[in-house]
């Protein structure tokens, strides 16, 4: 990343950070699962849809707090 972009990344950080931070309790996974649910609706299957990216990276940080926090069932 150049200086520029990385400037202009942190004036974007404010309304993007909410999205792209791990769940640490049930609310932060409630909040993360429904932004999910929405970007699915939008972007489906679209790999190359703008946001196709943004749903694979929260995919990630949810399954991340599924694995420690959310019991499997056998």
């Amino acid at each position: 990343m150049s200086t520029a972009q990385i400037e202009t990344a942190l004036s974007a950080w404010p309304q993007v950070e909410p999205a792209l931070h791990l769940p640490r309790t049930a609310r932060d996974y409630e909040e993360s699962v429904g932004l999910l649910d929405t970007l699915v609706d939008g972007v489906g299957e679209d790999e190359d849809h703008p946001l196709a990216s943004l749903m694979e990276v929260l995919g990630v940080l949810i399954e991340q707090y599924e694995d420690e926090n959310v019991p499997r069932l056998n």
